[in-house]
């Protein structure tokens, strides 16, 4: 992830959670806020409720794939917190590919076609 780092302390979630912008659909919710950085941090949350750990990183390695993928797409100076949702853990990569991208666009984070990432 060339432009980014792992989000990883409790109070930037906690921050994240009760100032962030939210977007939220069946398989994944998204909080983001700007950082003043000139990265992105990423962090992705995975509860206990949705299975055991095998299932969890693997839905957890799938997302930051995804991220990756896309990550030159994005805008940079955000902490962006993705949260799986119960739907997540039978969902194929496309979808969450596509729910993934649509929620970014809809927190403002998605770079239209030419636009600078800054």
């Amino acid at each position: 992830m060339k432009y980014t780092v792992s989000l990883k302390l409790n109070h930037v979630f906690q921050r994240l959670y009760r100032k962030g912008q939210r977007s939220a659909l069946p398989t994944l919710a998204l909080y983001t806020r700007p950082n003043g950085r000139q990265e992105n941090r990423l962090g992705l949350t995975t509860g206990t409720k949705l299975g055991h750990a095998v299932v969890r990183n693997k839905l957890r390695r799938r997302l930051r794939a995804i991220y990756r993928t896309h990550e030159d797409q994005f805008r940079c100076g955000y902490d962006i917190v993705v949260v799986c949702r119960g739907a997540s853990v039978d969902a194929k990569y496309r979808r969450l590919e596509k729910d993934f991208l649509r929620l970014m666009k809809r927190n403002g984070l998605l770079l239209d076609s030419g636009e600078d990432k800054q």
